[in-house]
């Protein structure tokens, strides 16, 4: 199996960086989260380069939503990124990282009147996903004494080669107003009084491999710009989104690189705002690629069951990792103590969830594994921890962050007393 440069066999253990997750698991337990920092601050580095060698007026802005550990957003923020912030959790998430409110972006399609409250007191940009919430957001702005910035979110409407539960650009999707109907949304916005259009933004999807809808997005958007340009919309930005796919199957996945893509798109970008007559920024919004393969979730094996086929049972559940489950994702495995030992059995890994569907790893040929056992699923560092959950009224896991010759704790193990804080006794109960 090819390994990304920051993982490593050594000694015939598993190690990430310098740190040997066999012994990261002694000490920390299982289930545990191991991310790299190093590997977060280089992917982010590239991705920034290759666009800004391009077009220098290029901002990365990293999407909160793959995972959401304030280290992670502190790291990505000293090194000059903003972030695509999904929730008020995010956007204050993102301000106690100390990224610069200039340079987030606050999305989503169901805003409630206190997240627009909220974008408005911190003077976030808001991408507006419909006339009702333009409305709302203006009387907040309003109530607020403030003008909100704001931008719309373009749906393209098109055809996007991924998990349809991913697929964010398509005509049925439920974010965006369509690009045929998105001139009307900015003349009304010009028409208020509190909101101002800086912007325009659209996204996609997620894990796309192929850079060609990239390509076609790029040309909506700037025949978009030059409209909106024409009816005296002002753009500092356009946003075009995330969506570049990572190779989960590390020996056969054609996955893109930041500079394949910088390639193809920054040239679509220049042309069209150059025929507008205009020089926004171009903003994008990776999540997966920066941040995906620098974790690994380590599980250790409870037992081994030989039945219909070979089950390898572990502490690690799709209530820590749901990809598998949600998505039918793949994911590389590795036995973390026998690293270098020769494949010999096929065995599917499979959780502790009271589901039939809870399985992280189907059919993969591996050494012969044994209860004690640790299994490395990699790529985990995206839509992983981030998507957890406490079903069954199991604790989630803690997660590590190392970088060079350090480690420390970015979250600690929950217990069931975590679980149990928030509940409450009715008083007929008592």
């Amino acid at each position: 199996m090819n390994l990304p440069p920051h993982l490593s066999v050594q000694g015939g253990h598993l190690v990430i960086g310098r740190h040997d997750l066999v012994a990261l698991a002694q000490e920390h337990g299982t289930p545990l989260y191991v991310t790299d920092e190093q590997r977060i601050c280089d992917n982010y580095t590239r991705y920034q380069k290759a666009l800004a060698t391009l077009y220098p007026k290029s901002k990365v802005l990293y999407a909160a939503k793959a995972n959401g550990n304030v280290s992670v957003l502190r790291a990505l923020g000293k090194l000059g990124a903003g972030a695509d912030v999904f929730s008020p959790g995010e956007l204050e998430l993102a301000l106690s990282a100390g990224m610069n409110p200039a340079d987030l972006l606050f999305n989503g399609s169901s805003k409630s009147p206190g997240d627009l409250a909220l974008a408005v007191a911190h003077g976030i940009t808001v991408s507006v996903d419909s006339l009702d919430e333009l409305h709302q957001l203006d009387a907040a702005a309003k109530a607020g004494g403030k003008k909100a910035r704001i931008s719309f979110r373009v749906n393209p409407a098109l055809h996007i080669p991924t998990h349809p539960k991913i697929a964010t650009g398509v005509t049925s999707s439920k974010f965006g107003i369509a690009h045929d109907k998105i001139l009307s949304a900015y003349r009304e916005a010009l028409a208020c009084s509190n909101v101002v259009p800086v912007g325009v933004h659209c996204h996609i999807g997620s894990q796309i491999l192929d850079i060609e809808p990239f390509v076609k997005a790029a040309e909506v958007m700037v025949r978009v710009a030059k409209e909106l340009t024409g009816i005296g919309v002002v753009l500092e930005f356009i946003d075009l989104g995330g969506g570049l796919g990572i190779p989960y199957h590390h020996d056969t996945d054609p996955a893109p690189t930041p500079e394949e893509y910088a390639r193809a798109v920054v040239p679509v970008f220049v042309e069209g705002i150059t025929a507008a007559g205009i020089s926004p920024a171009l903003w994008v919004e990776p999540g997966r690629y920066l941040v995906a393969d620098s974790s690994v979730l380590l599980t250790r094996v409870n037992s081994v069951k030989f039945a219909h086929k070979n089950f390898v049972n572990v502490d690690a559940g799709f209530n820590l990792l749901i990809r598998p489950t949600m998505y039918d994702s793949y994911h590389e495995v590795i036995v973390a103590n026998k690293a270098a030992s020769p494949a010999t059995e096929t065995y599917s890994i499979a959780g502790p969830i009271c589901e039939t569907g809870d399985i992280l790893a189907a059919d993969r040929l591996l050494p012969a594994v044994e209860a004690g056992d640790i299994i490395a699923v990699l790529d985990a560092g995206a839509y992983g921890f981030a998507m957890a959950s406490q079903y069954n009224c199991r604790p989630r896991c803690a997660e590590v962050l190392i970088k060079g010759k350090d480690k420390a704790l970015m979250r600690n193990r929950e217990t069931t007393e975590d679980i149990t804080s928030t509940m409450v006794t009715p008083p007929w109960q008592q």
